[in-house]
């Protein structure tokens, strides 16, 4: 190091010598001083390139040492590497390999020249999933390219090594599968059964209850807990949750097959919660899969899953499990919400039928009941309610005023105002999905059993697939938002032709609450005769559906379909009404309408019960009831949307389906 630092200063004092020099001559214009300088210069100018000489050979022996030890290196991991290595060339065909390598491979003697694809199944995509098994183990393997630059015939040359990760996969295996899931179990129907009951069975139907739920959850090694009469709670592995979804939820039909003294079955609802959760993340994911499974009519197990749900069951006919209390809770609080909102908008789903039209009627009076400025969104009329706007163009034309499009209705938008869905709870079935996104306060009132599509953050939901109808519900809240009523004839009509729509005159789907409502309506001035003349149809709307019916195909012994021709107005319509029609032929107890409408094809799909034609048309993209259901399939093909039918309807029956 004082060699380095002496030859360093005397470089530095010969430059300073040599910068003297060439300044004294120019100061005193000498020549001699001058020369001397000159000199001194050109020898300065040899030492440097003689040491810049030296410096590079000295980098350059330097480099070259470093790659005899790196060549000597490299090849030593190479051949010394603990773990699988091959290399193959452009088709794959293998070219070298080390000898943990051949160990996969004993029966193999010479591996060179084979196709590495013949011996080993790789990944498909191992930028994603790089892992493999083989032989009983799992490998992780990496590959790598190497464009050669040789002379030889190949381009390049795939490096893939493999890394044992079996103990890894093994303990992330153990890891996951002992994440918990909650499941929380309620009976639908508990309170109506044991009130019927004799009560010297009660105990009895109580403990066969307890048990066979147990015994179901002690089998697969879960914990089980009974926090009310008829709730209980159950914390599972995952191994014991995807049993459970293999065997779909068979404590459904368990219990649904329980025999007791009573007229009604026991049904359950499960709420199940999605696997990687927290203990308290994953309670609260169950609650809500059990709110969607009552709010789809119970009898089923929803299983959180991502962003979505999975549904299993809800095979069986919703038993009504409403009560009074509830309703005028519900009531008083739209009352409030009302009255703390500025402009309230109304708005059903997209061609709207008599229960949607007839349920916006019935709010928009609970808004001017309450003073505040409602209006209906409505684009265009359409058959179903064609009768029903005309007679109010005639009886009540200052209501036309409260219908407004969706373009209106924004231009109106205030930052107070409130949003009222009804007969629909799914965003982009509304008839201007664009409003749902731009009002905070939503409520929802609908009769339809929920779908994997909700409104966001609802601040009131009133989704009760027991009810007959949405006019049956607002119907019974209107009676506990004012003491009065206040009904127009034409909005107790209005009222009553959505009941009558769908329970088809009070035969399917009623219970003792859509009677006290129709009742009520009638007090309040509803008269049937009148409600009759909105269903009359035109010459040639009978002629298309004694059309649809007659073309009709019976499938699997018991199931009809069949398909409107035109794209008409009115083809929607027909389509529902002789989907009705078909369910009247002997034998048939369920039926499917085809028709084009815009571009689509929209199913009508109706039952005697017996089937769920809910669950059916949920497998193409549709929704409903039990017994009444309709879906929409994004083609112009009939005969595509009638294939895509059949399946839904094929996996339906292959899933055990009571018929």
């Amino acid at each position: 190091m004082e060699n380095k630092k002496f030859i360093q200063t005397r470089d530095f004092s010969l430059y300073l010598v040599v910068i003297g020099l060439l300044s004294l001559g120019l100061l005193t214009k000498s020549y001699l001083l001058g020369g001397l300088g000159l000199v001194a210069l050109g020898y300065c100018a040899y030492l440097s390139y003689n040491k810049a000489e030296k410096k590079n050979q000295e980098i350059l022996d330097y480099i070259e040492d470093i790659n005899k030890d790196f060549d000597q290196v490299t090849k030593h991991a190479i051949f010394s590497m603990p773990f699988p290595l091959v290399v193959a060339d452009d088709d794959q065909k293998i070219v070298w390999y080390n000898t943990p390598f051949i160990n996969l491979f004993e029966e193999e003697d010479n591996l060179l020249g084979q196709a590495l694809d013949k011996l080993l199944v790789l990944p498909e995509k191992m930028e994603e999933d790089p892992t493999m098994d083989h032989d009983g183990k799992t490998y992780r393997v990496f590959p790598n390219k190497i464009t050669t630059k040789t002379s030889s015939s190949r381009d390049c040359l795939y490096l893939y090594y493999w890394i044992d990760v079996t103990r890894y996969e093994e303990l992330k295996t153990q890891a996951e599968a002992q994440e918990p899931v909650v499941a929380i179990v309620e009976v639908d129907n508990y309170d109506e059964i044991i009130d019927n009951m004799d009560s010297a069975l009660r105990p009895m139907v109580q403990a066969k209850l307890d048990s066979t739920i147990t015994q179901y959850f002690q089998e697969e090694n879960a914990l089980l807990r009974k926090f009310d009469q008829d709730t209980y709670l159950a914390v599972m592995n995952q191994e014991a949750y995807r049993d459970l979804r293999a065997r779909k939820f068979d404590l459904l039909d368990k219990i649904r097959g329980m025999e007791i003294e009573n007229s009604l079955p026991l049904t359950l609802s499960i709420g199940v919660s999605n696997p990687g959760l927290s203990y308290i993340e994953a309670y609260r994911a169950a609650d809500t899969s059990l709110d969607v499974a009552l709010g789809r009519g119970g009898d089923q197990a929803v299983v959180r899953v991502a962003d979505s749900y999975e549904f299993f069951g809800g095979k069986s006919k919703a038993v009504e499990k409403r009560n009074k209390v509830k309703a005028r809770v519900l009531g008083i609080a739209l009352r409030q919400l009302i009255d703390r909102s500025g402009k309230v908008f109304v708005m059903g789903h997209a061609n709207p039928d008599m229960d949607a039209i007839g349920a916006g009627i019935g709010v928009l009076r609970a808004i001017a009941n309450r003073g505040k400025e409602g209006y209906l969104v409505l684009k265009n009329s359409n058959p179903s309610i064609d009768n029903l706007m005309n007679r109010m163009d005639e009886e009540q034309p200052s209501l036309r005023d409260r219908f407004v499009t969706g373009e209106e209705a924004l231009r109106l938008l205030e930052s107070d105002s409130l949003l009222i869905m009804v007969d629909n709870h799914k965003p982009s079935f509304t008839e201007y999905p664009p409003l749902v996104e731009e009002i905070a306060n939503v409520v929802v009132i609908d009769h339809h059993r929920r779908g994997k599509e909700f409104v966001k953050n609802p601040v009131l939901s009133y989704v009760e697939p027991y009810a007959s109808s949405t006019c049956e519900l607002v119907t019974e809240m209107l009676t506990y938002m004012s003491d009065d009523f206040h009904l127009t004839n034409f909005e107790a009509d209005a009222l009553m032709s959505g009941i009558v729509v769908d329970t088809k005159n009070f035969t399917f789907h009623t219970g003792v609450r859509t009677f006290e409502a129709a009742s009520s309506l009638r007090r309040a001035g509803a008269d049937m005769s009148k409600v009759r003349v909105f269903f009359e149809d035109d010459y040639k709307t009978i002629l298309a559906r004694a059309e649809v019916v007659h073309q009709a195909k019976v499938y699997f012994d018991y199931i009809a379909i069949s398909h409107l021709d035109q794209d008409t107005d009115n083809s929607v319509l027909v389509a529902a009404q002789a989907a009705n029609e078909l369910l009247e032929i002997h034998g048939i107890k369920a039926s499917f309408v085809l028709a084009k409408k815009e571009g689509a094809v929209h199913i009508s799909g109706r039952s005697l019960g017996e089937l769920s034609v809910q669950l059916i048309l949920e497998k193409v993209g549709g929704g409903g009831h039990l017994n009444m259901a309709g879906a929409q399939i994004e083609t112009d093909s009939l005969e595509e949307a009638r294939d895509k039918l059949l399946e839904a309807i094929e996996e339906y029956l292959d899933e055990g389906a009571e018929v």
